[in-house]
Parts: C-alpha cells; structure tokens; sequence
C-alpha cells in the first residue's frame, strides 16, 4: 500500500485524510455558488433573475444529491466504498467544468444537477468509509476530517470568488468553477492510495486481504479481533453478486425494513437529526450570507467582503479544534450544548427584528445581528457539524449502515433543498420569520437529543451494535422500558 511510505504518520491517518479531500468539493461549491451567482458579470452573461429563481440555481443541486444520495448505499456495497468516492468526484467534476464553460442559464443547472449526482454518490460513503477504517479511540477526531474539509473549502471558495471578481468578463466567475472541476478530478484519482474498507472486505468473505489491510492500517489487535469475530455473524446490506437493478428492488425493500424492528428507530433517529442539522438555518446563512449583512445594514461591500472570507474563515478556524477535543466532551454534550446556544442566538436575532429594533442607518442591535451571526455559525461548526453525523453513523449496524447513512444524507439533502429554495423567499417577506423558524427547529432537536441520543464516544462500531444488540434483549425480557423504573434509566443509556 503506497501509504505506508509516509513516514510517522498512521496509515489509518494518511487513508482518513486522502479521503476526506473528497468533502472538500462540498464546501467549495457552497462557498461559490452565493458569490458567483451575485456578481455583476454573472448577471451580465445570462440577465436578471428574481429572489425564487436564485433560489432554484442555488439548490439545484440538491435534487440530484437527494436521488444518488438513496442509491450510495447500494453502489458502496456492490462496489467498494473507495470505488463509488472515485467516481462520485469525477462526476462532481464534469458537473464543475459544464458550469464554468455554461453560455446559457439552463446549461449552468444542468451542470448544478450533474455536480448533485456526484456529491450524492460520495458524501455519505466518505463518512462511512472513515468511520470503518479509523481506530476506535481516535474515531472521534478522525471520522469528523471531512467536516474539516468541507470548512475549509468554504472560505477557499470565498476567498477565491473574492480575488476572482476584480476579473473583467465572464471570467470573473468561470474562474472558480474551472477551479473546483480540477481539485475534484485530482481528488477523483488521488483515491488509487486509499486501500478498500477491511470491514467491507470481510463482509465480502475477503478474509485474507482485510487481514493484511487491517495490518497495514495498524488497527489495534483487540479491535482487530473483534471485528473478525464481527464479521462471522454479519454480512453486507445489499448482496453484490446480483443485479444492479435487483440490488435497487431490494434496496427498495431494505428501505422499508430499516424502519421495522428491531433498527428501525436508529434509522428514523438518524434521519431526523440530519434532517434538523439544515433546518437549523446554516445553509441559509452560508448561501445568503451577503442578503443577511445587507439586511442588517452593511453597504453591499462590505457585506461581500464579510460574506465571502470572515465568516467563512472563523468557521474553520474553530472546526480544527472542536475536532481534535471531540472525543474529550462526548457526542450528547455536544448535541447539546450546541442546540442551546444556536437557539439562544436565532432567538435573539430573530427577536430584534420583530420588535422593529434593527436600522440599516444607527443602533446598536443591528451589530447585535451581525455578530450573532457570526456566533451561531461558530457553535455550529463546533457542534453539531460534526457531533450529530458522526452519530448516525455511529449508531447505524453493520449491515444497514450504508443504506441507513443514504437515508440520513437523503434527509439532510431534503432538508438542505428546503432551506435553499426558501430561504430568499422568506427574507424578501419577512425580516424574522425565517429566524424563528431556524429557531424551534433548533430547539426541537435538541429536546429529542436530550431524551434519546445514548454516548458512543471510546467504543468500536463492533461494541456499540453489541451494546444495542444486548439493549434490545433486555427490552424484550423485561417488558416496556418505560414501565420498569431505575431499570428504564439503564436500558436508555446503556452506552
């Protein structure tokens, strides 16, 4: 394996980070799209468009994600995981390069469509991918890299539309797109250094090639055990020694049984906070960053500037640390206490502007706006942009982990079209009632987090799914939880 060149550095380590360069092509199109579809150049190449138009260019690309999205489960398992990564990024990358050579409007979606199907093939299988080669102890850290990369790539994205605008012509534009539709392609093949899942290997029946993986890997040998023993029992969701087209018919089915016993509440419990990861307004602040710095009374230019690199910029900056301190606070602190705050700060936000106390000329609550803004983006990238994934990932077993993170990605993309189409909408009518919105979705995920989440933080993905495995029986030996008392208290956090 071509890592273990790379010395002192884990080959685990070096394969988590390779891959996760794949998510840095999601955060590069959401830092551009806001900017590039602002500037004067791009209004001059295909003329005027209203706030409900900007909102179908913008999330256009979700309707592609949301379709692939259900169907990365099933390629990843037929597959391999490293396969479908390969090819969901050089699809991303045609996708980029139709954008940046686009002479007419509809040809630029088209192109928006084309890069969804390639983020929606390989998102959810980059999360998957890194949680099952990464060690338990440092899976915490490791499996949240690609949100590093996606952090980074927004303020990358805003820097370059920063630096590219000063550009005459169309150029101005095309430019960053150009830009991306390379990075995904060398992303595309920079995935040949990254060895197939040892977990998908064995599931396969691949004993000896897992084998050897895990020890290039240097997984540790009692987890290395314990995903051997694992493997004896549990095999792959969607079986690849069929059709492609039965793998879907029977996906269709799978779908329907991950919401029957005995999983069917960690599936509905991962789509339902990735689902509420969106519609707690971060989208929405990172593609109309710029109409919600105008809105509270920034002169346009320093709303693009402010738009386009600080925000984005503070983002990642505290993405590094609450990454590597992940595994010190555990996945439910974090779920929560993140939760609170960005409540508190859309509360706020959405407050001031409801009691008429925010001018675009004086006061102090339009600077109030803005810096809470700031705030809530922070806490966001802090918390639950890397918390709330990691658990659905973590909690989902073995055999419905790929279908259950499509499910999830499926959610989180419905939500994110959501938030995306009506967002400028909602802004041109209301100056708080997206805010508030933003808010009880907020506050509802939170309440359900604080009931239901369990702590995976330290286990293996084999010990957790024997720790809900257990939790199950015991369920099933002593009745209805809810009915036993102190032992109901065990058998909701047994983690």
């Amino acid at each position: 394996m071509l890592l273990n060149r790379l010395k002192g550095v884990p080959a685990w380590m070096s394969a988590s980070i390779i891959t996760s360069c794949n998510a840095l092509s999601f955060g590069l199109d959401t830092g551009t799209i806001g900017p590039v579809t602002t500037m004067p150049s791009f209004i001059e190449t295909f003329g005027d468009f209203s706030a409900t138009l900007h909102g179908v260019i913008v999330s256009s690309i979700l309707i592609t994600g949301l379709l692939t999205s259900l169907l990365g489960g099933i390629l990843a398992d037929r597959y391999g995981r490293i396969r479908i990564i390969s090819l969901g990024s050089l699809i991303f990358g045609i996708g980029a390069a139709i954008e940046a050579s686009s002479v007419r409007l509809p040809m630029f979606i088209v192109g928006r469509l084309i890069k969804g199907v390639g983020e929606g093939t390989f998102l959810s299988t980059v999360y998957v991918l890194v949680a099952e080669i990464s060690p338990a102890k440092r899976r915490g850290t490791v499996a949240n890299i690609p949100q590093m990369f996606i952090s980074a790539g927004l303020p990358l994205g805003f820097f370059m539309c920063y630096g590219t605008q000063v550009l005459n012509g169309s150029l101005s534009w095309r430019l960053p797109l150009a830009i991306q539709a390379a990075i995904a392609l060398t992303n595309a093949a920079a995935c040949s250094l990254v060895p197939q899942s040892p977990r998908w290997l064995l599931a396969k029946g691949r004993t000896e090639q897992a084998r050897e993986i895990i020890a290039q890997l240097g997984i540790a040998d009692d987890e290395h055990e314990d995903l051997l023993r694992q493997s004896e029992t549990g095999g792959l969701e969607h079986t690849p020694d069929v059709s492609f087209f039965h793998s879907i018919r029977e996906t269709l089915h799978e779908f329907k049984a991950a919401f029957a016993r005995p999983v069917r509440s960690r599936t509905a419990f991962a789509c339902f906070i990735l689902a509420m990861q969106q519609l707690s307004g971060i989208d929405g602040v990172m593609y109309y960053a710029p109409v919600l710095f105008s809105q509270a009374g920034l002169d346009s230019e320093q709303a693009s500037f402010l738009a386009s690199g600080v925000s984005a910029l503070t983002m990642m900056i505290v993405t590094v640390p609450a990454t590597l301190m992940c595994d010190m606070w555990g996945r439910k602190t974090s779920s929560l206490v993140g939760g609170f705050l960005m409540f508190f700060f859309m509360l706020l936000i959405g407050s001031l502007y409801a009691a008429g106390q925010v001018h675009a000329d004086h006061g102090a609550a339009r600077w109030v706006v803005i810096v809470s803004i700031y705030l809530y983006a922070c806490v966001f990238s802090s918390t639950w942009a890397l918390c709330l994934r990691m658990y659905a990932i973590e909690s989902l077993p073995r055999k419905t982990r790929s279908s259950g993170a499509s499910l999830a990605q499926a959610s989180n993309w419905s939500a994110n079209y959501v938030v995306a189409l009506t967002t400028p909408v909602f802004l041109a009518t209301s100056s708080f009632g997206a805010y508030y919105f933003f808010t009880f979705s907020t506050l509802l995920c939170t309440v359900v987090c604080a009931i239901y989440m369990t702590e995976t933080k330290g286990h293996s993905l084999e010990f957790i799914e024997k720790r809900y495995t257990e939790r199950q029986l015991n369920v099933r030996a002593t009745g209805k939880w809810w009915r036993h008392g102190g032992q109901s208290i065990r058998l909701r956090h047994g983690l």
